[in-house]
């Protein structure tokens, strides 16, 4: 089953909302471009027996162009594509990625549920080698979780959901190898989960990113402190020559 309505979101962005931060994450270096989440099957079986097959047609839809609208995108390029039960996973790992706190919203509070959803369900190569390591991901922790605790992962308690986790979110280099592909996947579904909160407006208040903000009059040039700073960096480069001069 398919989200209900496509153009709205479940969790607080609109769909042009949800397309904005898309768009953000893919025209910023936010997002690392992972060749290792590119899973072939001889690649699969020779890391991870456990690793779950996988038919996944491709998303044969257009995309919108290489230099995509932020201020006015479009409202619906393409159909989402993460069932009911994909969001729910998808919402419970975000939350527990980026929770909320100290009054500051989490990523799930933010709509980066909505933008993953956006992320592998677009049309792009990327896109379609991220959404079949995730999907794959969202069944592996299913199996996992009930070969360990006898019920899906969404089932299990918090203890649960945190010592699953904690086999492949650590430590990628010295994990047992089966855990080897889940691992590296997940590292890729966190740095989504990153991108996007940071993208948006909570995530780029609490990193002091402020924008382009209108200036009255000449420019004051750079304030003392940050002149030192980059003296210093100049400095410790050899670079002290160019070093600014009132």
């Amino acid at each position: 089953m398919t989200n209900s309505n496509p153009n709205n979101s479940s969790y607080g962005l609109t769909r042009r909302q949800s397309l904005k931060l898309f768009g953000m994450m893919l025209a910023s270096a936010a997002v690392p471009v992972l060749s290792g989440c590119a899973t072939s099957e001889s690649k699969v079986s020779a890391v991870a027996s456990d690793w779950p097959t996988l038919t996944i047609e491709p998303i044969s839809v257009a995309g919108y162009g290489q230099d995509p609208s932020l201020i006015m995108p479009p409202p619906s390029p393409w159909p989402k594509t993460l069932t009911q039960q994909q969001i729910a996973l998808v919402s419970r790992l975000t939350d527990i990625l980026v929770p909320a706190s100290n009054g500051q919203p989490g990523a799930l509070q933010i709509g980066a549920v909505d933008v993953i959803d956006e992320w592998v369900s677009a049309p792009y190569a990327q896109q379609q080698r991220d959404r079949d390591s995730i999907l794959r991901l969202l069944i592996w922790l299913d199996e996992e979780s009930v070969r360990r605790f006898d019920q899906p992962f969404l089932a299990v308690n918090e203890s649960e959901q945190f010592a699953l986790l904690d086999n492949i979110a650590y430590d990628r280099n010295n994990i047992e190898q089966r855990l080897q592909q889940p691992a590296a996947v997940f590292n890729r579904l966190r740095s989504l989960v990153l991108a996007a909160y940071f993208c948006s407006e909570a995530g780029s208040r609490e990193i002091g990113y402020q924008g382009n903000v209108a200036i009255s009059g000449d420019y004051p040039g750079p304030t003392e402190e940050a002149r030192a700073h980059l003296d210093g960096i100049l400095d410790e480069l050899g670079l002290s020559e160019y070093a600014y001069q009132p």
